[in-house]
């Protein structure tokens, strides 16, 4: 029988399972996908342009980000996530520079970058504003806000502070987490942005091809009987723009 892999955030030692980078796996088209459509709403090109990924995690993100031609600075909280980034991009000569800080003080130049991806951030601060006048500080004028998070709804509180918590079958990620008051409506998001000279322009549902495929694929991985890279094909999550966001949602913003 195989084992039940150990709840370790930010590991790749055998057994472990790390919940911050299933998202990523499972996020990362989606998260492209839709900062493509961003880039080119806006006419920002790629070549060339700077970006910084908060929240950056293994590097998965930013990796994407560099390989569409992007000068790319990757910063995320946890020391062990960024030599675990660092040590993924040996294999690749990409235009990545990897730090770890605090989201809220992230110790990067002002006005440095065309683009600020915020991944694993908003819902997870206890200080929101901290975090949004950072990303202000850091955006160039005019430059783009880009992020995902978890929207409070009856169905989000179900699947994060329940299933992905709490629930044996199910659980990836340590209780405490996600909490009801860090999940937030994107008008409440939208406003605490414009508090920072930030200006909403769009929000975008995305979801996974069904909900049973999601809890199979999570049920599975949590056994041990798949791998990360075998996630993506099995949930395949997809925007959702004509529905309200039921769960996950993607936005981007305006530095004014």
């Amino acid at each position: 029988m195989t084992a039940t892999p150990n709840l370790v955030l930010d590991s790749d030692a055998p057994g472990a399972l790390d919940g911050r980078h299933l998202r990523a796996v499972t996020f990362q088209d989606v998260r492209l996908h839709y900062l493509n459509g961003v880039l080119r709403d806006r006419d920002i090109s790629a070549a060339g342009a700077s970006a910084v990924v908060v929240g950056g995690g293994r590097g998965l993100l930013a990796r994407g980000l560099a390989r569409t031609g992007m000068e790319v600075v990757s910063v995320d909280p946890s020391p062990t996530a960024t030599e675990l980034a660092t040590r993924a991009s040996y294999d690749e000569d990409l235009p990545v520079t990897y730090t770890s800080a605090p989201a809220e003080r992230p110790g990067l130049p002002d006005g440095a970058f065309d683009v600020a991806y915020y991944a694993d951030t908003f819902e997870i601060t206890d200080d929101l504003d901290a975090v949004l006048a950072a990303a202000a500080r850091l955006l160039r004028p005019g430059g783009a806000l880009v992020y995902d998070t978890v929207n409070r709804t009856p169905l989000s509180r179900l699947i994060y502070l329940g299933a992905f918590q709490r629930f044996p079958g199910t659980r990836i990620m340590p209780p405490g987490r996600y909490t009801a008051a860090r999940l937030r409506p994107p008008a409440e998001l939208a406003a605490r942005m414009a508090a920072h000279g930030l200006t909403g322009l769009d929000t975008c549902g995305f979801k996974p091809r069904s909900a049973p495929a999601l809890v199979k694929a999570t049920r599975a991985r949590r056994a041990g009987r798949v791998t990360d890279d075998r996630l993506p094909s099995m949930v395949e999550f997809e925007l959702d723009p004509d529905g309200p966001p039921l769960v996950t949602y993607l936005g981007h913003a305006r530095r004014d």
